[in-house]
């Protein structure tokens, strides 16, 4: 998953056909007695940029610096194109104008939010091969200002196959990934483009293979990528999730919980996973964003986009946190993030607690008065032999860490190595470091890890030592 707290921008060069997506929204009170439909009350109207623009509004919303290359026409449908290009604050645009071309206009008609009918209004003749040689040669021109290129084809007659092989040959060349949102059935087109994401409509359709279960979903993805030569081989499943094929299938699920307009989902899939991929990140890992973006705009009427912020709040709410548990160090940042982004406010503590006392119990309960969560660090055996001696620790380290999960108060317990918590405590940044006997703030390990730094007093004649000794003594 892809670090949330950093400030990424990648340029991202998007090449495919522009579309208008207009609402008219109502309700139907009444049947036509003309005809058995409905009639509806316009209440009000919306349009959208669709196809690569909704991509382009998609990567925006990331953060991303998006680029079109794209043709358009002079007629209404362009004029309406151009303000929503404009009013989306989509300007390092690269259109070229062809007189022929109407550009695509789909009206949906909504009745309290449900989808009745849609009608389009556009032209889907093949460019000609003087607009061909100008988008080539845009594309040359400034291709190396890009991280990832996206063909996102709806079928239009912008990318035709000369085109997009011309594209992928171009960017591999210059080792740039092309990843390819598929129309229509000859996907010879995309042929060695870095992955595509047909859906399991389009993929069936263009594999021959019905895809009706797991076996029949790995023959086609399988087909695709070995036919195609493809880098990665993906296809979408709807409310199943995402599909992958490397050496081997595998099925990511998807995030979402209540699907209300799955329109523009595979545009949100494209662009995250191009998003992803711009900033370095491995194929699973921009799957996986991939398909919490994509759960978070199917609850969304139209063409919608989402950004990091809502995306890191789904993916946080997924993850399951037991009340009281033991957590590796490999885990602990992730548990952080998921505390901090619900504000709350940790505490940090840590001891060898070999023999477990009141003044243990009574030093961890004052602790925890002081926040929401406390993680105690545990010293693990290597570590107490270092600090203590061979013939230290008397309990294991699995024992202790059960003990102190048993202490009212105590939320996380974390085992580490280190004679020293400091490493510990600067991947955990707590809000308060708490320190027990008679430190002064000066001179507690990772101080400067943490929002504040508390000293609280040991009960006076608890000590693990003096047990060890009158244990001793009396034998």
């Amino acid at each position: 998953m892809i670090d949330f707290g950093k400030k990424n921008s990648p340029n991202i060069l998007i090449i495919g056909d522009l579309i208008v997506d207009k609402y008219l929204w109502g309700s139907c009170k009444r049947i036509s007695p003309e005809a058995p439909v409905q009639v509806i009350d316009i209440e009000r109207e919306s349009s959208l940029l669709g196809g690569a623009g909704n991509v382009a509004n998609n990567l925006k919303s990331l953060g991303s610096n998006p680029t079109i290359i794209s043709v358009v026409g002079d007629c209404e449908n362009t004029k309406e194109l151009l303000d929503l290009l404009e009013r989306s604050d989509l300007h390092n645009n690269y259109l070229i104008k062809s007189k022929n071309k109407i550009i695509s206009k789909k009206t949906r008609l909504m009745s309290s939010h449900q989808h009745v009918v849609r009608f389009d209004h556009e032209s889907t003749n093949e460019v000609d091969a003087n607009t061909r040689q100008e988008i080539v040669t845009i594309f040359n021109r400034i291709l190396k200002e890009f991280e990832v290129v996206i063909l996102s084809d709806y079928g239009k007659g912008l990318l035709t196959k000369d085109l997009c092989q011309e594209l992928i040959s171009i960017s591999q060349t210059n080792n740039i990934k092309v990843i390819v949102d598929p129309k229509g059935t000859d996907y010879s087109k995309y042929k060695d483009a870095f992955l595509l994401t047909p859906n399991i409509k389009e993929a069936s359709e263009a594999t021959g293979i019905e895809i009706t279960d797991k076996n029949f979903t790995e023959k086609a993805i399988k087909k695709l990528k070995e036919d195609l030569n493809l880098d990665y081989s993906i296809i979408t499943l709807s409310q199943d999730g995402i599909a992958l094929y490397d050496k081997k299938l595998k099925i990511f699920p998807t995030y979402s919980q209540d699907v209300f307009d799955v329109t523009g989902a595979g545009d949100t899939v494209i662009a995250s996973i191009g998003f992803s991929i711009a900033l370095g990140y491995g194929i699973e890992d921009s799957i996986e964003f991939a398909n919490f973006a994509a759960g978070i705009v199917v609850t969304k009427v139209g063409s919608s986009t989402t950004n990091l912020l809502e995306i890191q709040k789904k993916y946080l709410e997924n993850i399951k946190i037991d009340p009281t548990s033991r957590v590796a160090i490999s885990e602990i940042e992730l548990l952080i993030e998921k505390y901090k982004f619900a504000n709350k406010k940790i505490i940090f503590t840590n001891g060898c607690f070999d023999l477990i006392h009141y003044g243990h119990v009574q030093y961890l309960q004052e602790a925890k008065k002081l926040g929401d969560i406390l993680i105690v660090g545990i010293n693990s055996d290597k570590s107490v032999r270092n600090l203590k001696g061979s013939s230290r620790p008397i309990n294991t380290q699995d024992d202790r860490a059960n003990v102190i999960l048993g202490i009212k108060g105590v939320d996380h317990v974390v085992v580490f190595d280190e004679e020293t918590p400091k490493n510990l405590i600067k991947r955990i940044s707590p809000d308060v470091l708490v320190k027990g006997g008679d430190y002064k703030k000066d001179d507690v390990v990772g101080k400067e890890y943490s929002k504040e730094v508390v000293i609280l007093k040991y009960l006076a004649g608890k000590s693990t030592s003096q047990i060890i000794k009158k244990v001793i003594d009396q034998n």
